[in-house]
């Protein structure tokens, strides 16, 4: 199903003065009070609020979400695109780093934007039922900006009122507790007034209930695990995975997997039963240049880590399959390999590959792009690909679900198992079965997670809130030749959180930073 995007610009109304000198008002823009005087530039200020998801900070510019993937053990950034590969090798500061900066400065953008909404919005005549929808979008909209904030920074000031420079440019951070907490209000604000789905076309990537409830799962999750819950609070992971199961629940009405893996990932089916929320690009006006970096720039290289991390397709890891043949490593693996992956000996674009096609690594990557094993003339260049960026999609709430209920109960139950079989039998692999201890299942969902969602720049806040990051990005990474790239290393006393920007603090000297740093 293709996307409708409302483009909008703030129109010049241009008139002459005529004789009135003293007409002091504006006539060739809008202001702060003229703005909001009606339902179509309320509107206008809403679809404003979605449209920072696509800027570079966050997840669109170039390839943002998809270079998330290289400040972990599953690809490599060779020319630092977007400040990634100092994060991967933990020396990032708060100046060296342009997603530090950046994505500090368009989340404040995105609140500032949902903030304004909120503060004007009752003043506007337009319908109530719309109005009160429009809200609960912005609400949404600012749960997710500070969701981001939260995840990688930790705590930060909290705004809810629309942009004053004057009050608020020297206010400090606020505990990530009370952001949280904020994040969570907003969601279930959200959730009680927004629909289910939308009917009208027009309305198509607009934040439903379901986005709502998903997204408050996936908070509660990063609360629950032993980044921020060392002390392994059972009710945390219980409240976790009840918020997972009222996303399930909603299935009924129209969320499953989408049948096919590889292309779940093609703008053909963008918005599919299995979208709980996309970032919604078009060409040429609001595209990224996901295509361009799979292709040709390959600067999410994968390495070999990600490859070993598959198992085999008899469900078995290679260490123990008889299926593996160290002579031929890529061969009968789980199919999300050759879905996500580009290998030497594979065929990409009508032509057998070979280790020099994909220098970096000797890998490429076809997920999130329109090329696959057939020839294809569509070059796509910088700025074209219009293929959505799925932030939440049903996949992620049945793993969360898993995840999180595993750590709530004694040991696994059947809700368990058929969350985490119902993504395997849709990729193709062999079930889970029962008998299973806490710790093993514990295991099998972490790796289902990191091959289920390679290539998406999920597995970077993965690692760091199961603690795991101090071990797996402590170490070299490797070429498909098992040639080491790099050495990387994390600081466990520091780089669990981000610097906050020094130009921040240079503004606001009342920022404390984060250890370390």
């Amino acid at each position: 199903m293709k996307k409708i995007i409302c483009v909008f610009t703030l129109s010049l109304f241009i008139a002459g003065c005529g004789n009135d000198t003293l007409n002091v008002e504006p006539n060739d823009r809008y202001t702060e009070d003229s703005f909001w005087t009606s339902e179509s530039n309320a509107m206008m200020g809403l679809t404003g609020s979605y449209a920072v998801l696509r800027n570079e900070g966050l997840f669109g510019g170039t390839a943002t979400p998809l270079w998330e993937e290289t400040a972990t053990p599953n690809a490599y950034n060779y020319d630092n695109s977007g400040g990634w590969n100092v994060i991967g090798a933990g020396t990032q500061t708060g100046t060296n780093s342009s997603i530090i900066i950046t994505r500090w400065d368009d989340s404040y953008r995105g609140i500032g934007r949902c903030n304004t909404l909120l503060a004007k919005i009752d003043g506007v005549s337009m319908d109530a039922a719309l109005k009160n929808r429009m809200k609960g979008e912005a609400a949404f909209l600012r749960g997710l900006y500070y969701s981001i904030l939260a995840t990688y920074y930790g705590g930060v000031p909290l705004i809810l009122a629309q942009p004053d420079p004057v009050t608020q440019s020297a206010l400090p951070r606020n505990t990530r507790a009370e952001v949280v907490e904020q994040v969570l209000k907003d969601l279930d604000q959200a959730a009680a007034v927004l629909p289910v789905k939308y009917t009208a076309g027009t309305d198509i990537g607009r934040a439903t209930k379901g986005a709502a409830l998903a997204l408050k799962a996936k908070v509660l999750l990063f609360e629950a695990s032993p980044l921020n819950n060392p002390s392994g609070d059972v009710a945390k992971w219980k409240l976790a995975a009840d918020a997972a199961k009222a996303v399930i629940d909603l299935a009924g009405t129209g969320y499953a997997l989408f049948a096919d893996y590889r292309r779940l990932f093609l703008p053909a089916n963008d918005n599919s039963v299995e979208s709980i929320f996309d970032v919604q690009f078009m060409a040429p006006q609001l595209g990224s240049s996901f295509d361009l970096v799979g292709r040709q720039y390959n600067t999410n290289a994968p390495v070999r880590d990600l490859v070993n991390a598959y198992l085999m397709k008899d469900g078995l890891p290679q260490s123990q399959s008889p299926l593996y043949d160290a002579a031929n490593p890529h061969n009968n693996r789980d199919p999300r390999m050759y879905q996500t992956i580009v290998y030497p000996g594979d065929t990409f674009q009508g032509e057998v590959v070979t280790p020099s096609r994909f220098v970096v690594t000797g890998y490429g990557t076809k997920k999130y792009t329109i090329y696959d094993k057939e020839a294809n003339s569509n070059n796509l260049q910088g700025g074209r690909s219009e293929i959505n960026y799925m932030v939440m999609r049903f996949a992620d709430v049945l793993l969360t679900y898993a995840e999180a209920q595993n750590e709530a109960v004694a040991a696994p139950d059947a809700s368990i198992l058929e969350a985490v079989n119902k993504v395997r039998v849709r990729a193709g692999m062999p079930k889970v079965t029962e008998g299973k201890t806490k710790a093993e299942m514990r295991e099998i969902i972490r790796l289902e997670r990191r091959v289920e969602f390679a290539g998406e720049g999920m597995y970077y806040t993965d690692i760091r809130r199961w603690k795991t990051a101090e071990t797996v990005l402590n170490g070299p990474i490797f070429t498909y030749a098992a040639k080491p790239i790099m050495t990387r290393t994390f600081n466990a006393q520091r780089d669990y959180w981000w610097p906050i920007p020094d130009v921040q603090r240079d503004r606001n000297p009342k920022l404390e930073q984060n250890n370390g740093y």
